[in-house]
């Protein structure tokens, strides 16, 4: 899965060198090279029937409806903890304010 994959070698035949030894000027190099053709892949296409269809809607729906779920409860959470928070400091305040007084 992680292995490279690499294209085929090239099969064109290989080109003749001269056997000459005068000095003349290189062949022209060809400006357009075939472009290779990749092979087809043996995996398979997905298709989604209605049934598979429906399958993906109702469990993404349950997926976002148990995401809200617990989004909601940390909330709610969250601000039971700071309404209880505050009412402890009131309380606080006034017993200190009390013990201030001398009662």
């Amino acid at each position: 899965m992680f292995t490279p994959k690499y294209p085929p070698q090239d099969t064109a035949p290989a080109v003749p060198v001269p056997a000459s030894t005068t000095d003349h000027a290189p062949a022209p190099v060809p400006t357009s090279l075939p472009v290779p053709v990749s092979p087809a892949t043996n995996r398979p296409t997905v298709q989604l029937t209605p049934g598979t269809a429906l399958a993906l809607v109702g469990g993404g729906t349950a997926v976002v409806l148990v995401v809200g779920a617990v989004l909601v409860s940390l909330l709610l959470a969250v601000a039971i903890t700071g309404v209880s928070v505050a009412v402890v400091a009131v309380v606080i305040r006034l017993l200190i304010k009390d013990q201030n007084r001398g009662r």
